[in-house]
């Protein structure tokens, strides 16, 4: 008979086994780093090569900073499964002693105001050591070591986990306050962020007092993250100020439903998540309050935890 503690190797192995194969989803992504120093451009630590020896050319390096970090962005929200960090073996190993994995949609603080997925206590020269992060939601991965100057070198990040759905995809029951062109609301959600405007894939409004957008969800969801795509050839200022609401009331077009958030600003061309905690709502409404505006998104995504409307 097979022992119980042989089995709970054997599952150990099974799942170590997995988690090597799994996809790498930091490969495709975009990095940055706090600063830069010499060659460590932070594309090395996704460069696919584990070498952990400085000359070898493939770990990361910051300049002695207040708080160094090093961020992916993902390009859409996925659930992250683990974290997987080789550390530097010629030299300086316990530099990272200390160092925060963070996961999640915002952009504050560079990102580093994320949710905390792990510490890395310490990690020995040259050594690779995955971290489970259990699920945990976001599109921007970060390893920042707070609270103290110091260097952060990573010779290999590996990101493993699965897309989080998009709950407004082609075919959701879109309005808007009037129609400027042929610039329909249903551009919003036609599955590209393509955002010039002779690429026609961007909405467009009359020049309104106070405009809107608003998709109906056609049932009651629970929103974790609102992702929306900015104009670029033209008038990206436009938007700063507007609204997203969530709520099941067609209240003044919807826009009497409770705020998610006010957005300052996107930059040109860009798309910027915004963070609504789960907000439930049938309806979600874009609003340029209180003033005469035109309104034009190239492309909005909502979150949820789990689903995925199919229309």
């Amino acid at each position: 008979m097979i022992s119980l503690s042989l089995i709970i190797i054997w599952l150990a192995l099974l799942e170590q086994t997995r988690s090597s194969f799994a996809a790498n989803i930091a490969r495709g992504g975009k990095v940055t780093q706090s600063s830069l120093h010499g060659g460590g451009v932070p594309e090395r630590a996704i460069d696919g090569n584990r070498a952990s020896i400085w000359t070898q050319n493939s770990c990361t390096h910051t300049q002695n900073d207040m708080r160094p970090w090093w961020r992916v962005d993902l390009l859409k929200t996925y659930s992250v499964n683990t974290v997987t960090i080789t550390n530097r073996k010629d030299c300086c190993h316990t530099r990272i002693n200390g160092a925060e994995i963070r996961i999640g949609n915002s952009l504050n603080d560079n990102g580093n105001a994320n949710a905390r997925c792990a510490l890395i206590t310490s990690l020995p020269a040259g050594t690779t050591k995955t971290y489970n992060c259990n699920g945990m939601k976001g599109r921007y991965v970060n390893i920042v070591i707070p609270g103290r100057r110091a260097t952060l070198t990573l010779c290999e990040v590996e990101v493993t986990g699965q897309p989080s759905l998009n709950t407004a995809p082609a075919g959701g029951k879109v309005t808007q306050s009037s129609l400027h062109g042929d610039a329909i609301p249903e551009r919003a959600i036609d599955g590209n962020r393509a955002s010039i405007w002779e690429q026609n894939s961007c909405t467009h409004t009359q020049n309104d007092m106070s405009p809107w957008w608003r998709v109906d969800l056609l049932k009651t969801y629970s929103i974790n993250t609102v992702t929306i795509t900015n104009r670029k050839d033209c008038c990206h200022a436009r938007l700063n100020g507007a609204e997203i609401r969530i709520g099941n009331s067609l209240s003044n077009n919807g826009n009497a439903n409770p705020v998610c958030t006010v957005i300052l600003s996107i930059p040109a061309g860009t798309s910027q998540n915004f963070e609504c905690n789960g907000m439930k709502g049938r309806y979600v409404n874009i609003v340029i309050p209180g003033k005469q505006e035109y309104l034009t998104l190239c492309f909005i995504e909502l979150f949820t935890s789990t689903y995925r409307i199919m229309y």
